[in-house]
């Protein structure tokens, strides 16, 4: 009797003759989710099918009323490019499984190579906001040999990501690029999204309108603003009402 899988992936029309997957995943700060998610809503798309955990518990993502996959695939119709939606928070416990799954799908595809679009929430200066990469040689000598994406100086990766990159180090395992940026928790961080989908349509050569992305980072960027004002306002007036002569309230201690 086979073994029961944690996760079974669903793409009866498979890939077709894309040879890339694209990976954004719900994680600190939402940059990767964030950005798959714009380009399959903002380019010519086709979901080919989705990805199912059987232990893990689901969530039932919905717009409009409407109920949707919390894990998708993509095609996009004008490049060769697959994408996965993930907006289900996979665990480092349950990585390994998860990794197996899909690391079997993409061998039964044409999948070539894997690029992952991950935001980590790492203490960085202004100069350091900006997008680095992890990749296996193979993928560094086609895709970023003349591109100005500098290298991640040191680290690891753990989770999903670890577990692709590791199997990649095998020759067997497709060649995979890791695009990272810091991030700010809880997000979703705009600004890292804009950056993660600026690497890819750079290196990927396609182009996509980013004016609704822009537009709704700066109605974040206004929203947390006022909330810090406010934030700020509440501590003066707390400041000042300690400074006035009250008993002290010791009912809860």
């Amino acid at each position: 009797m086979p073994a029961k899988r944690s996760f079974d992936i669903d793409t009866p029309g498979g890939t077709g003759s894309d040879t890339t997957l694209v990976v954004g995943q719900a994680h600190l700060g939402m940059a990767g989710v964030t950005a798959v998610d714009y380009l399959v809503r903002h380019l010519d798309a086709t979901q080919i099918g989705h990805l199912s955990p059987t232990e893990l518990p689901g969530i039932a993502p919905f717009e409009e009323g409407k109920p949707r996959h919390h894990s998708r695939f993509y095609t996009l119709d004008s490049t060769d490019l697959t994408v996965l939606v993930e907006e289900l928070f996979i665990p480092v416990t349950s990585a390994r499984p998860y990794t197996d799954a899909l690391i079997e799908w993409i061998d039964e595809q044409v999948i070539e190579e894997v690029v992952v679009l991950h935001g980590v929430p790492f203490p960085h200066g202004p100069e350091e906001h900006e997008v680095f990469h992890v990749s296996t040689p193979g993928f560094h000598d086609d895709r970023l040999a003349n591109r100005s994406i500098p290298p991640l100086k040191g680290g690891f990766l753990d989770g999903v990501v670890g577990e692709l990159v590791t199997h990649s180090l095998d020759e067997a395992g497709s060649e995979i690029g890791v695009f990272v940026t810091p991030t700010h928790p809880p997000g979703p961080d705009i600004d890292a999204a804009l950056k993660l989908l600026d690497a890819l349509t750079t290196v990927y050569g396609f182009e996509v309108d980013e004016t609704e992305l822009r537009e709704l980072g700066e109605q974040f960027k206004q929203y947390y603003e006022q909330l810090a004002n406010r934030m700020a306002s509440m501590a003066e007036e707390s400041d000042s009402l300690g400074s006035h002569d009250y008993p002290e309230d010791r009912m809860y201690m």
